[in-house]
C-alpha cells in the first residue's frame, strides 16, 4: 500500500518537472551603452509544446495549453506567424483547429505572448470515406 503511494508520488513530481520544461520561457537581454548613448534589447525565442484550445478565424490569438491541469493561455499571432504541417511543409491558417497538439514558438512583448511559429504534430489532412450504393431492378 506504501509503495503505491510512493509510486503516486513520483510520477505526480516527474509530470510536474516535465511540464515545466515544456513551458520555457524567453529571455530579454537589454545593453545600454551609456558612452555612445544606445539601447540594444535582444529577445530569444521560446517554445511551447501542448494543444490548441481554440482558434477563431479573424482574431489575433489562440489560447493554448500546455497540459489538461493547465488554464488555457493567450498566444497573439500576426500576418507574420508561419504554420507547419509535421513534415515541415508551410500550411494555412485553415489547417488550425481546437484540440490540435503542437509546438509554437514565440517571444514576450510585455505580457503579452507573441507567436512566431505553430508547428502542428499531427498530419492536417482528413481521410473522406465515400460510400457508394447500386439498385438493381429485376426485369
Amino acid at each position: 500500500m506504501k509503495q503505491t503511494t510512493l509510486a503516486k508520488i513520483l510520477a505526480v513530481a516527474c509530470s510536474l518537472g516535465v511540464v515545466t520544461a515544456m513551458a520555457q520561457t524567453s529571455t530579454t537581454v537589454t545593453t545600454k551603452d551609456a558612452a555612445a548613448g544606445t539601447t540594444t534589447t535582444e529577445t530569444s525565442t521560446a517554445t511551447s509544446t501542448g494543444t490548441i484550445s481554440t482558434y477563431t478565424p479573424g482574431t489575433d490569438y489562440i489560447t493554448f495549453r500546455t497540459s489538461t491541469d493547465a488554464a488555457p493561455v493567450r498566444y497573439y499571432y500576426s500576418k507574420d506567424t508561419t504554420i507547419l504541417d509535421p513534415e515541415g511543409h508551410t500550411v494555412t491558417w485553415s489547417a488550425v483547429r481546437p484540440d490540435l497538439p503542437a509546438t509554437v514558438y514565440y517571444t514576450r512583448d510585455g505580457e503579452r505572448m507573441v507567436v512566431r511559429k505553430i508547428v502542428l504534430s499531427k498530419p492536417t489532412v482528413t481521410e473522406k470515406e465515400t460510400t457508394t450504393t447500386t439498385t438493381t431492378q429485376k426485369p
